[in-house]
């Protein structure tokens, strides 16, 4: 091999670098109380390079984020399936609520999107479970938020190995300081196009760890005290 080959595969090596990205997160366009001025923070703070914008069944708050800040926004979206929630990234249009996982997953393609099994066997989230396949691009191994922790991480890996799935992570946040507790690191250029065709290609991988219990209770309180300011 000759110094100059090897020379341009290393540099091509370092045109790419390792993203770090949390790839599930709510706003105040959702259920959640993260502002942008909250994202951003705490997103700078963990040290991501990209937050995936995923509100439930809305796509309004990926949108406005992303031309308000220089921090990469993934525009995505949690749809609520009859059979569990998926998470659509690099989806720019509304999901249809209320249509089985194979639909659902049918319909974020057809958008452009790559179908993610978010939190499959946590409980309280709705999960999608038994109705993860093949179909879907990626499964979401590490959810910061999942209840229980261990034994959700645990279960989500073994069906990306049984199916031979990426694994991506992410947190779940729905309060500013849980941003980038899940995370996933990603070997891709700092776009949109390659982040999601690098998922698609597996190279990428799940990292984090659960979000401490207080800070779920505060998340809670924080969560109340804005329902009862606005009532």
């Amino acid at each position: 091999m000759s110094n100059l080959f090897k020379y341009e595969r290393k540099r091509a090596r370092l045109l790419k670098m390792q993203i770090k990205a949390d790839l599930h997160v709510h706003t105040v366009f959702s259920d959640s109380v993260i502002t942008l001025k909250d994202l951003v923070f705490y997103a700078k703070q963990s040290g991501l390079n990209a937050v995936a914008i995923t509100d439930h069944n809305r796509i309004e708050g990926a949108a406005k984020f992303a031309k308000e800040t220089d921090l990469l926004i993934i525009p995505g979206i949690e749809v609520s399936s009859m059979h569990g929630h998926i998470v659509g990234l690099n989806v720019h249009n509304a999901i249809q609520r209320g249509l089985s996982a194979d639909e659902t997953v049918d319909r974020i393609h057809r958008a452009g999107g790559i179908a993610i099994a978010c939190h499959p066997y946590a409980l309280l989230k709705g999960s999608v479970g038994k109705y993860v396949n093949a179909k879907f691009d990626a499964i979401e191994v590490i959810n910061a938020c999942a209840i229980p922790f261990g034994r959700s991480t645990h279960k989500a890996q073994q069906i990306a190995d049984t199916l031979k799935l990426p694994c991506v992570g992410g947190t779940d946040a729905h309060f500013g300081p849980q941003i980038g507790y899940g995370y996933t690191v990603i070997d891709a250029d700092l776009n949109v196009e390659s982040i999601i065709a690098a998922i698609k290609a597996g190279r990428c991988q799940a990292l984090g760890k659960p979000v401490p219990l207080m800070m779920k209770l505060r998340k809670q309180y924080e969560f109340y005290k804005k329902k009862i300011g606005t009532t």
